[in-house]
């Protein structure tokens, strides 16, 4: 299995030869857990150009924040929908951002949302950008919030927990750190929660003039001023509402102010029997809603039926059953009155969001006028438009080996020449849409229809998991998926969904979880083509492998190799057939190793398949190590570690790397192989790959060994078996174990070299 990081991710620098070491095991301290290094996070949003008033409250808010007090200070940002809570804790971070030089966490909660973020997703996201490599991420409630407070204990840093639905849902993310703050923003009074209090009203006329000046410029707003006014006032001061009003104006540089103004007082008699709040915003929407076009209309009523927040043109095209230009001419024009906010423009084209409160209007007026089954159409039309993308974005980036199309569940889909459009960089468009295909596929399997869809969209999503080792939402999404399809007696999505949660923990070092992953998927697939088996039987095969259960494994990758070519999966072939020749090359037989793989290398190079090809490569750089033929195995290791580069494949290029940085050492090169070593290290960490991190250890010990220092490579030896012992992997803890008995030898402790030597030969002997 090969975990595959993000493309904007950048390589650690190499460290200098005399730094690698201490580096590469920097010191512990209370606030430097072991697993975490230290980074400063800045996950503020920008600071929002728009905005007016509110300076007596942000000077209040920057007096509380720097108040001394015994423990950490929160700040309670309440007040109604619309008034402007979170882009008032936006500017606070920003203008008390130098109080907390180790940085600023920010988060939306979604509090008032159909799905609020739960505390154990945002702590993990909170962890990650403390420096806590993904695969070391706790994986209980209790042991994050641990961390986390064990983190921020030493660290002045503030935390922003915007649009809470109450103190359940904030109690475990805020800061214990005595020196850290944190500001939350919440409809609710939050009355249960201890914290300073700063209520936030409607704005007052002079603010609310502000903000409509600010939208329509000084000279049109003051030449109509009585209307300007009027305006601001039958919209109560509320910022949502002054928003929407001049939006409508701002689009229209044709409009007078006073045609505004006349048709809100029309609407005045509703914004006087209402209170400033939910229902005044909803007016203001309505006037909006109702001066569009019918296809506006609609669009926005389908809009809102999206899950979160931020989505791209291709989602409203599949909800409304058009092509993908008329979906976004749509939603220019649903721009133009700030019904939908045009967002960041990223590689695959622009992305829109939704005001929640606009959703919930959206989704009122949809459950008025469209009828459920209509509603349920467009969700379905969804889904499988997600499916068919993603599915053919996992095809096109060829990371995985499962080799199972999804193509038979789609039941709509754009055109080809629209997709070829939106997939042009595969990966860049997966890490687009990440977070809006998994909300797709949650929201499909809430529903209790079309589970098969569902469960093939979390599978078909494996591919951008594995990336950008985004272990967590793999882990929660299949889990999920596995329930709904176990639930629902669909076997054929349960078994996909075990392969791929075999290969997950197969990753994360998981042997026993993933032997049974897999053995369930092949039970699940019993009676089903061989495409269905051929994946599940390799990636069984490999965890046999790397628990030193040789015969198990080689049956496995034979079977898995019948199956693979009877189904036409090339890359499962490659794989099992690699497998076959590591096991070769483990128990010494190294002409057969060669032999597979340079087999792989020519069915990878015939078929495309750059993975394989540079997995090939490595493997035969190993062999020609074992020959002692060290020109040869770095020459190999280039080759494979320039085709990871070019695919974006982090990981793969470390595991080149770090084998050439042992080549180096071999060849004499010992700082450049050191540094090499030392980068290889860091990275294994950062991905919370554990066999990698021994593997690198181990060579460092040889490494050591190599110049003379027998103590370092006694403490790079014992840390590289203890990782071993721990996952179960007995070939290498067996070499690990010789590598630490030379090491005792030469530091004149031969009790311990004895037995480590023995401990070898019992491991080999089991």
């Amino acid at each position: 299995p090969r975990p595959r990081p993000p493309t904007a991710a950048q390589p650690v620098p190499a460290a200098p030869a005399d730094e690698a070491e201490t580096e590469a095991n920097p010191p512990i301290t209370e606030a430097n857990p072991p697993m975490a290094r230290q980074l400063v996070p800045r996950l503020l949003p920008a600071d929002l150009s728009l905005f007016v008033g509110r300076d007596d409250a942000l000077d209040e808010a920057r007096r509380l924040l720097g108040e001394e007090q015994p423990g950490p200070v929160t700040l309670l940002v309440t007040g109604p929908a619309g008034v402007g809570k979170s882009a008032f804790a936006v500017r606070t971070g920003h203008l008390v951002a130098a109080r907390f030089p180790d940085g600023q966490l920010h988060v939306d909660l979604r509090g008032f949302g159909d799905e609020p973020a739960d505390p154990f997703t945002v702590l993990g996201t909170f962890l990650r950008a403390l420096g806590v490599p993904g695969g070391t991420v706790p994986a209980e409630l209790i042991d994050r919030v641990h961390l986390y407070r064990t983190l921020l204990a030493g660290r002045r840093t503030l935390v922003v927990l915007d649009n809470a639905a109450g103190a359940r849902q904030v109690r475990d993310l805020l800061p214990s750190g005595i020196r850290c703050a944190a500001v939350v923003t919440s409809r609710t009074t939050m009355a249960e929660l201890p914290g300073r209090r700063l209520p936030l009203g409607v704005l007052d006329p002079e603010a609310g003039l502000g903000l409509l000046r600010e939208m329509l410029g000084r000279d049109r707003t003051e030449s109509d001023a009585e209307a300007a006014r009027s305006i601001v006032e039958t919209c109560g001061g509320l910022p949502l509402a002054v928003w929407v009003a001049g939006a409508r104006l701002a689009a229209r540089p044709h409009w007078p102010l006073a045609k505004v103004a006349r048709a809100l007082a029309d609407e005045q008699r509703k914004l006087d029997e209402l209170a400033v709040g939910h229902i005044a915003v909803r007016a203001s929407l309505e006037l909006t809603y109702r001066q569009v076009t019918s296809a506006m209309q609609h669009a926005l009523r389908m809009t809102a039926l999206l899950p979160g927040p931020g989505f791209a043109a291709w989602a409203l095209a599949a909800l409304l059953d058009t092509d993908l230009s008329a979906a976004e001419a749509v939603l220019d024009d649903l721009v133009e009155v700030h019904l939908v906010q045009a967002g960041s423009a990223d590689a695959t084209g622009i992305r829109y969001e939704l005001h929640d409160l606009v959703r919930h209007f959206g989704r009122e007026r949809a459950e008025q006028d469209v009828p459920e089954r209509d509603r349920a159409a467009a969700l379905t039309r969804l889904l499988t438009a997600s499916l068919h993308l993603a599915d053919h974005a996992s095809d096109a980036l060829s990371v995985d080996f499962q080799g199972i199309s999804q193509l038979d569940l789609v039941s709509w889909r754009l055109s080809d020449t629209e997709a070829g459009h939106l997939l042009a960089d595969p990966l860049a468009w997966f890490n687009d849409e990440r977070r809006f295909l998994i909300d797709v596929a949650e929201q499909a399997l809430d529903a209790t229809e079309g589970v098969a869809a569902a469960a093939g969209l979390a599978t078909a999503l494996t591919t951008l998991f594995q990336v950008g080792s985004h272990f967590d939402d793999w882990e929660t999404l299949q889990k999920r998926a596995l329930k709904a399809a176990l639930g629902s007696g669909d076997r054929l999505s349960a078994a996909k969904v075990h392969r791929c949660l075999g290969e997950l923990t197969t990753i994360l070092d998981r042997y026993p979880e993933a032997v049974d992953h897999f053995e369930q998927a092949l039970l699940l697939a019993v009676d089903q083509e061989p495409v269905y088996r051929a994946s599940a039987t390799a990636g069984l095969a490999y965890v046999h492998r790397l628990l030193g259960q040789y015969s198990s494994a080689v049956l496995h990758f034979e079977a898995a190799a019948g199956l693979a070519a009877s189904a036409g999966n090339v890359n499962c072939l490659v794989y099992a057939t690699n497998g076959l020749g590591v096991i070769d090359l483990e128990q010494g037989r190294v002409e057969a190793a060669v032999a597979a793989f340079a087999k792989c290398l020519e069915l990878s190079r015939i078929a495309g398949y750059r993975p394989g090809e540079a997995q090939a490569l490595r493997c035969l750089g190993q062999s020609r190590r074992a020959l002692g033929a060290y020109p040869a195995a770095a020459d190999a290791y280039r080759q494979a570690a320039a085709i990871s580069e070019e695919l974006g494949d982090r990981l793969s290029v470390t595991h080149a790397t770090c084998w050439l940085g042992d080549i180096l050492v071999r060849q004499g090169e010992h700082g450049e192989g050191r540094r090499l070593l030392a980068r290889s290290l860091w990275t294994y960490r950062e991905f919370g790959n554990l066999w990698g991190e021994a593997a690198t250890l181990h060579a460092l010990a040889e490494a050591q060994l190599a110049v003379g220092h027998p103590v370092l490579a006694r403490r790079r030896a014992e840390a590289a078996v203890r990782i071993w012992r721990r996952i179960g992997s007995t070939r290498w803890l067996a070499v690990g174990l010789g590598t630490l008995a030379e090491a005792h030898t030469l530091t004149g402790d031969h009790a311990a070299a004895v037995r480590a030597r023995d401990e070898a030969d019992r491991v080999r002997t089991a």
